[in-house]
């Protein structure tokens, strides 16, 4: 069975807000703040991608709409 590449890297953002995660409640009060900037990119990159898909399905739609309209 062959793994597609994306498969594995769509799940790299929630691995790092879970490893944050569990840093954050394990770890001693002064090791804390390393695992915050690997949740926040967790974080970020879920949200990029969010926001990349809503324009691009925005685009399309416009697309089509204009093609619609020119018949």
């Amino acid at each position: 069975m062959k793994i597609n590449k994306r498969f594995i890297l769509s799940l790299v953002a929630p691995f790092m807000i879970f490893m944050s995660a569990v840093g954050l409640i394990l770890q001693d009060n002064t090791r804390k703040i390393f695992y915050l900037p690997i949740g926040l990119m967790g974080i970020s990159i879920i949200l990029e991608k969010e926001v990349r898909r809503r324009l691009d399905r925005d685009n399309i739609l416009k697309k089509i709409r204009s093609y619609k309209k020119n018949k």
